[in-house]
């Protein structure tokens, strides 16, 4: 099922969202970190199904993949009654039960804004191309790059991005252009009713409504792990960071 074209002017979503849980619970709000652990999850429950295992209980889940049993059914309980007690859960219905519910059982098409070294290194990405997420098409400013081809992705002027995105139905952006150029590129993308972006510039964009972001900054991460390996090997004997 092709996905329909998102348009300005939708509601603006917030940093949570309002999921309609099992029965036995009143809906509630689930905050990002339960959609990635649900992520998690689902990674754990294919490994599973390719090694053949029919069925797991949250315990077996949590032990093999160092994992919380108390959190997988907490997590879990938010969207339904998965499994049954003292059986477990199905794990080829569980997994297609989850993919469901992340939206990812159906082709999700992105475009990537800047066709620089990560952009290029997106476009040939296998994960980006194959399955769930497809590349529709990259863009970029620079007259050298316009027209090219990167895999199986082409590169296209900024001014076709709103009739590209109207056509394909993309919802989803990767923006990956320099610091400077930033935020008009991101406002841009925005005004196309896109309302999913990934951001790999190395600045915080403004809020725009109706269109959520995602920051991916390797630079944080980084400085975070030698933070605290420093700090860990500078600790008196005994003493925790």
């Amino acid at each position: 099922m092709a996905p329909t074209s998102s348009r300005p002017g939708r509601r603006a979503a917030s940093r949570r969202i309002a999921v309609r849980g099992n029965p036995a619970h009143p809906p509630g709000e689930i905050s990002p970190l339960t959609i990635n652990r649900i992520s998690v999850y689902l990674r754990s429950l294919r490994q599973l199904e390719a090694q053949g295992v029919a069925r797991i209980s949250s315990q077996q889940l949590a032990r093999r993949f160092h994992l919380s049993s108390t959190q997988i059914r907490k997590d879990l309980a938010l969207f339904g009654g998965f499994g049954v007690r003292g059986v477990g859960y199905d794990v080829a219905r569980l997994a297609q039960q989850l993919t469901t519910l992340l939206h990812i059982d159906r082709i999700q098409r992105i475009v990537i804004v800047g066709m620089g070294n990560i952009g290029t290194a997106l476009a040939r990405f296998p994960a980006f191309n194959s399955g769930t997420f497809r590349v529709v098409a990259g863009f970029d400013t620079d007259p050298a790059r316009i027209g090219r081809e990167v895999g199986p992705v082409r590169i296209l002027p900024m001014e076709d991005l709103e009739t590209v995105v109207e056509a394909t139905g993309a919802r989803l952006a990767v923006l990956a252009v320099p610091a400077e150029a930033a935020v008009p590129v991101f406002r841009a993308i925005a005004a196309t009713g896109i309302p999913s972006v990934l951001n790999f510039a190395p600045v915080t964009l403004p809020p725009v409504p109706g269109c959520r972001v995602k920051h991916v900054d390797l630079r944080i991460h980084l400085e975070e792990l030698v933070f605290f390996a420093v700090a860990s090997a500078t600790a008196a004997p005994g003493e925790g960071v």
